[in-house]
């Protein structure tokens, strides 16, 4: 069995390339249909940052070909073009990456919390569709563990700020005090809800809350004492807003050039800072040449990120070496159970060999007791224990050639399709 790892994320893809692979949390069921027609056991995981496919297969070349062919669907672009945009690891390389995702160390923000989360997610969604194996749920359990043991055991998450922090941060430093300005957040799933709960803690007194439906909004906006609106207003709410953030889980724009355009010609020449964390983007991106209007996206987030990132520099270290432990921890599981049927075979054809012996010997010994029989049948049985004791170590601890080596010795035959 192999594990294979292609994606995209912040280091290899800009922005517009990023949000074409990403997927929304309601469509993510169905596009886990179509990965299926691709490989039998899979998951996805799709973040801000990055969308990335975990496969198990007994090939690592057609499980790595036919994740590439599905990506290529995904994005509708050729393998030539976007293979200046993916990153593709195998095996222990593709475990130790899924470990650094769920510790917070691949992140723009180093330690922050809400990959955790996601990648949870991604294998819960996965298992409901019926796409997750033995070795992909063994996988993403320890990543989850490993990811909860760094932050546990070292300071990494200290004051680590998640990009919803972030956003609150960018909005403070470009209009000045939050308390005297007025917010509108765009999206009410969890980015939504971390970005209403900073704002309101760094002080913003008057939050508006939209989305999709009302009542949605109206949920969050009661528990800030904020506002809800309705999308269909936005261009009078952005009269009255210093600051937008907008977070929403939707494929295309809730914020064109043309609706922003209307709403600053009735602001008097006030800016309007807007800062759009979503992946795909709500804002239509030429809106950042309008006049007096500053649009930030995820990726201004990432470079103030990277300068975060030095603070937590020294509990790094701390973090590889729990991470080096747990993979490790891993790949004895993954290799015993790769050799689970070899041993299994082996111990079974002793076996065999042991009882036809031992009942040919019997019959030739006609007083012995029950009692007796029970012992030379327990001595048999430690003796053949005892003489594979040192072949099924030796499985255990060559991963390379141990298996054509017993296989060879003892003349069994496995099936390895």
């Amino acid at each position: 069995m192999h594990i294979g790892l292609i994606g995209i994320n912040h280091l290899t893809a800009p922005i517009a390339i990023r949000e074409r692979a990403a997927v929304r949390t309601g469509k993510l069921g169905e596009i886990l249909s179509l990965l299926n027609s691709y490989i039998p056991h899979g998951v996805i995981l799709s973040t801000c940052n990055r969308t990335e496919i975990y496969a198990a297969g007994k090939n690592t070349l057609c499980t790595d070909v036919a994740s590439l062919h599905f990506l290529e669907k995904l994005l509708d672009m050729a393998g030539a073009d976007l293979s200046q945009y993916t990153y593709n690891y195998k095996d222990k390389a593709a475990v130790e990456h899924l470990f650094r995702v769920a510790s917070g160390l691949d992140s723009t923000t180093i330690g922050e919390f809400e990959v955790l989360g996601q990648v949870s997610q991604a294998l819960d969604v996965a298992e409901r569709a019926g796409l997750v194996n033995l070795p992909l749920r063994h996988i993403f359990h320890s990543a989850i563990r490993t990811g909860r043991r760094v932050r546990r055991e070292t300071a990494i998450s200290k004051n680590a700020l998640s990009i919803s922090s972030l956003a609150v941060d960018m909005a403070a430093a470009a209009v000045g005090d939050l308390s005297k300005c007025a917010m509108l957040i765009i999206g009410v799933g969890e980015a939504g809800k971390l970005v209403a709960q900073a704002a309101k803690e760094r002080g913003i007194q008057r939050i508006l809350v939209a989305s999709r439906t009302l009542k949605r909004a109206s949920v969050l906006a009661s528990s800030l004492g904020g506002i809800a609106v309705e999308l269909t207003n936005l261009i009078a709410e952005l009269n009255t807003c210093n600051l937008v953030i907008t977070c929403a889980d939707t494929p295309h724009y809730i914020l064109s050039t043309r609706q922003i355009e209307e709403a600053m010609a009735f602001r008097n020449g006030h800016p309007l800072v807007i800062i759009d964390i979503a992946v795909p983007r709500n804002v239509e991106p030429s809106a950042e040449q309008i006049k007096d209007v500053f649009l930030y996206n995820i990726d201004d987030l990432n470079k103030i990120a990277d300068q975060n990132r030095k603070q937590r520099e020294r509990e790094i270290q701390k973090a590889e070496e729990i991470i080096s432990a747990e993979v490790n921890k891993f790949l004895s599981w993954w290799h015993s159970l790769e050799v689970r049927p070899l041993v299994t075979s082996l111990m079974s054809k002793a076996e065999k060999i042991r009882s036809t012996q031992l009942n040919s010997t019997m019959k030739k010994f006609s007083r012995l007791s029950e009692e007796e029989l029970d012992r030379l049948d327990a001595m048999t049985k430690s003796i053949v224990t005892k003489i594979l004791k040192d072949p099924i170590h030796y499985l255990k601890t060559n991963q390379n050639n141990g298996q054509d080596i017993i296989k060879d010795l003892f003349q069994l035959d496995v099936d390895d399709s």
